[in-house]
């Protein structure tokens, strides 16, 4: 039990409390502690996704028994996810990811904004049951790609379109742990895998948190549960956006 070990699990329970809450955020949480400490990008997506096995399958049981999982909706995203998932996984291994990065955050940034307004206003609860497929497998192939983006894409497009909010994230996290297992497979099989201390850091602390995730999940009400996702996508994404457009032009 090294100091670097408690650090990652409380990384990982940190992460995985606001992902299970507000169905997002633990791929780029965790993956901006494991660039910040100097893992490389390919090096840290793959520790991050390996890690998320552990952590999304405790969080799609603990939604299930809280009665958060849409059956219809963890059907439709399914089979999609998990082939986007493994074709961002290719990509990030044969190609740079980067180039995508401000552009996704600039469209989340935009979602972000549309469920913070629609918190303030009563929009009627309907279920989506279009355009899911490539909504999946761009949500999946994007999350690979970046070390996570699966749920800010996915939730926030849902929500958006008036999906139910407690039914959006539990089924997206259920999903997540599918999507993340794909991936994993494949970095596994092109890259092999270290850093299982992280791994294990990280994986511990976001099992621990997964029941908490989802009972916060089934009992925030609507309306802040709206303003808290929506500020979080928003503030995710222009830092994404801050880093790939100004950073990126320092360096160089």
């Amino acid at each position: 039990m090294t100091e670097e070990f408690l650090l990652y699990t409380l990384a990982g329970f940190v992460a995985q409390l606001i992902d299970g809450a507000l169905g997002m955020a633990y791929g780029v949480t965790a993956t901006s502690i494991l660039l910040t400490v100097g893992v490389p990008p390919v090096a840290a997506s793959a520790t991050v996704h390996a890690a998320e096995c552990f952590s999304t399958g405790a969080s799609a049981i603990a939604h299930h028994a809280f009665g958060n999982i849409s059956k219809f909706l963890f059907r439709k995203l399914l089979v999609p996810g998990i082939l986007g998932a493994i074709v961002g996984a290719y990509i990030l291994v044969s190609l740079p990811g980067d180039k995508l990065k401000p552009y996704v955050a600039g469209y989340l940034l935009v979602m972000g904004l549309i469920i913070f307004l629609k918190a303030f206003r009563k929009v009627p609860t309907r279920e989506v049951t279009t355009h899911l497929t490539p909504l999946a497998f761009f949500g999946a192939m994007v999350d690979a790609i970046g070390g996570g983006g699966w749920g800010p894409i996915v939730a926030s497009n849902l929500i958006v379109r008036g999906n139910a909010v407690r039914e959006t994230i539990g089924s997206v996290n259920a999903v997540e742990f599918f999507v993340t297992l794909a991936s994993s497979a494949v970095f596994v099989a092109t890259l092999g895998l270290s850093n299982w201390p992280i791994i294990l850091g990280l994986g511990l602390g976001g099992v621990l948190a997964a029941p908490l995730g989802a009972w916060a999940c089934k009992r925030l009400p609507v309306k802040p549960f709206m303003m808290i996702v929506g500020t979080l996508i928003m503030l995710l994404s222009a830092r994404t956006l801050y880093c790939s457009l100004f950073l990126n032009q320092v360096s160089k």
